[in-house]
């Protein structure tokens, strides 16, 4: 399998490249923002950017199954699955903040086993691999050490993005850490992966959200779950909890499960 992921990863990073190319072309812009069914917003780039490297994969690897966020899923019980958001942050995107990602994740028997998190407007890539360090940029990303959520840094997209269930939850954890940030997308991952951050915690996110990211952290030697400690693949309930330092795990996932 390694030789095969290392493979799969530098396509993956074609198709990030590919990616960066479609949403530059875009970005600072006058694209218009139609609403979806659940109200958040999508533009021709994100179409335009899914559309680019399913294409890609297809003419490559047509037997692997592709989840994205803009055109459904094909062969979702192959053996490998590509799972992609070509514009993670349209919010940020659409308001001409250089906060938004493109998310290439790829599931190998429903298990996330390699990651790209790419920020096209501000040059920054994060690559995980199973078996593998997470890079930043090319070289090695590593959390930091932090074993106590007393002196912890938290950070979460937006206090809204919470359901009306788990929003208390979310500030009993926010008020057992040192500081809590808020906005920075996806990009916060990686900043926990750089030993910038030491904890991430979201709600109503979907695969698209967070397959391509769980083997970033955990290459970086974090750890990355939903609230309940199950792995991140296609049958997540929404929440997700992602720490650098490991003895944060226990301790967050208490105030998260009660």
């Amino acid at each position: 399998m390694t030789a095969d992921l290392s493979r799969l990863t530098a396509f993956a990073e074609d198709l990030a490249d590919a990616a960066r190319e479609v949403s530059l072309k875009y970005f600072r812009t006058a694209v218009a923002a139609d609403a979806k069914a659940d109200a958040s917003p999508v533009t021709i780039a994100d179409r335009e950017t899914e559309t680019r490297l399913r294409d890609m994969i297809e003419a490559a690897y047509p037997d692997h199954g592709i989840f994205g966020e803009e055109h459904g899923s094909v062969r979702t019980d192959a053996e490998h699955v590509w799972v992609l958001d070509p514009i993670d942050g349209t919010q940020s995107f659409v308001t001409g903040k250089p906060l938004f990602g493109t998310l290439i994740g790829l599931l190998h028997r429903e298990r996330a086993v390699m990651g790209v998190m790419d920020m096209p407007a501000l040059g920054e890539r994060w690559i995980g691999m199973d078996g593998a360090p997470t890079t930043f940029n090319g070289a090695a990303a590593q959390v930091r050490d932090c074993p106590t959520l007393s002196d912890a840094w938290l950070y979460a997209t937006s206090p809204q993005m919470f359901t009306e269930a788990h929003f208390p939850r979310f500030e009993d954890l926010r008020a057992a850490t040192r500081r809590t940030v808020y906005g920075a997308e996806c990009q916060a991952y990686g900043l926990l992966a750089n030993g910038w951050v030491d904890v991430v915690c979201e709600d109503t996110m979907g695969p698209y959200d967070y397959v391509a990211l769980a083997p970033i952290v955990e290459g970086a030697g974090g750890a990355m779950t939903d609230w309940s400690g199950r792995p991140l693949n296609l049958d997540g309930d929404g929440t997700v909890l992602a720490v650098g330092d490991k003895r944060l795990h226990g301790p967050a996932m208490d105030i998260l499960g009660g």
